[in-house]
């Protein structure tokens, strides 16, 4: 009886881009991390392929079929297969899907990595058996996707699960001047609770440019301005999350990206939504907010679940 067959998984991040092999019942097989090319399609492309190809070889290997293959990426894919929304912007435009298919000579799987994030954590992660499962990714942006019954949700524009470019809602005077984001409006989510946005507010209140890292660092070290950004930022996380739940009411919430290794977030931002979130009777939020179980692999973990989902086996 022929192996089963593995998945082979790419995350294509803004600064660095992943793969992971997993045999059939999850077991990682491989895994390796390269630097995405900064601006470059083309570069992009030939990073992505070579990763595929040394995922093929680990399971050649191990005496195994070829892998399926799927790829995580930021934005999503228009019905003519080109790219939109993506924050990494030499992608917008592209027909990423058919390119990479070409260089590879098989089909693949594309997904969005917050889809990914989602599809992970509800198939054996932190929202495992959950009916419904919202995964937000707090990194140099700010996205979501939504899996339920397992299953991730797209929509027909591909826009499910885009948290981030929704209003901050229930705006505060701190809020204020609104921030503009890249997509051309100002307010967005994602430039509030996302890496690159708690930086941005922190210089422009405290006046002294730090890296989240540094300003959870100097928090800890009894900075009263430092301190004052990271409750800032768990107040509007935690507004921006209870306009989830008052429209999903979702299970489970999954955080992965850089800022989910914040252990504050965990029980701070639950301990503030029940303000915002519609509720009667005094009765407490049920929905659980969770760490990504697999950290910074789930992304890329979901990527190859995604892949594996395609059907039929890969040529060899």
């Amino acid at each position: 009886m022929p192996a089963p067959r593995p998945a082979l998984g790419v995350d294509l991040g803004g600064t660095k881009t992943s793969a992971v092999l997993l045999a059939a019942e999850g077991t990682r097989l491989w895994q390796a991390r390269v630097p995405t090319p900064a601006g470059d399609y083309a570069a992009t492309l030939q990073a992505v392929a070579a990763l595929v190809q040394q995922g093929r070889e680990q399971a050649r290997r191990q005496g195994l079929p070829a892998p399926s293959v799927g790829v995580g990426s930021p934005g999503s894919e228009t019905p003519a297969g080109r790219m939109k929304n993506c924050n990494s912007t030499c992608l917008n435009g592209q027909a990423l899907r058919a390119d990479l298919q070409a260089l590879l000579g098989q089909p693949i799987a594309l997904a969005n990595d917050a889809n990914c994030l989602a599809l992970s954590e509800a198939t054996d992660g932190a929202g495992a058996g959950a009916d419904v499962v919202f995964a937000a990714i707090l990194g140099t942006g700010a996205g979501a996707g939504i899996a339920v019954h397992g299953r991730v949700l797209t929509g027909p524009n591909g826009l499910a699960g885009e948290w981030g470019h929704n209003p901050l809602p229930w705006l505060e005077a701190a809020d204020h001047p609104l921030p503009a984001c890249y997509c051309g409006r100002q307010g967005c989510i994602e430039n509030f609770v996302s890496g690159t946005g708690l930086a941005a507010d922190h210089a422009r209140v405290a006046g002294v440019a730090m890296a989240g890292p540094d300003i959870v660092a100097a928090a800890a070290a009894g900075d009263a301005a430092a301190q004052a950004s990271l409750d800032r930022h768990a107040r509007r996380l935690a507004r921006a999350l209870a306009a989830v739940i008052n429209l999903l009411d979702p299970d489970v919430i999954v955080l992965g990206g850089g800022l989910s290794r914040l252990p504050h977030l965990l029980h701070q931002v639950p301990a503030l939504w029940g303000g915002w979130v519609f509720a009667t009777g005094g009765e407490a939020v049920r929905t659980r907010l969770c760490a990504a179980a697999h950290g910074d692999d789930s992304g890329v973990r979901g990527a190859a679940w995604a892949g594996q989902r395609l059907g039929p086996p890969a040529p060899p």
